[in-house]
């Protein structure tokens, strides 16, 4: 063989070797949805214990989206969320004025 067909071998393996190491990489790496499940997790646990910060869970998380799973926390340790997780109105005004309106 001569020595270009050689080279183009080569150069043609490594093409293929590197494509393969980065669809590999591309399906194990955690997608943004794993990473702001183990965000909620993080934050119920934290809760629980009364612990106070941002955890090392939700660093990789956008922080308007850091901002709505706090919130979110936050109605449902207060009791204003349904059964469903939405926000229900009547029991925050029912906690907020002591059932009086």
């Amino acid at each position: 063989m001569r020595r270009t067909t050689i080279a183009l071998l080569a150069a043609a393996t490594l093409v293929v070797v590197a494509g393969v190491a980065v669809a590999v990489w591309l399906l194990v790496r955690p997608s943004y949805d794993d990473h702001v499940k183990a965000c909620q997790k993080a934050l119920a646990a934290q809760f629980k214990v009364g612990g106070k910060g941002k955890p090392d869970a939700c660093r990789d998380v956008e922080e308007d989206d850091y901002s709505a799973i706090l919130m979110n926390q936050i109605m449902g340790d207060e009791g204003w969320l349904d059964e469903d997780g939405r926000f229900d109105k009547g029991k925050f005004y029912e906690d907020a004025f002591d059932g009086e309106q």
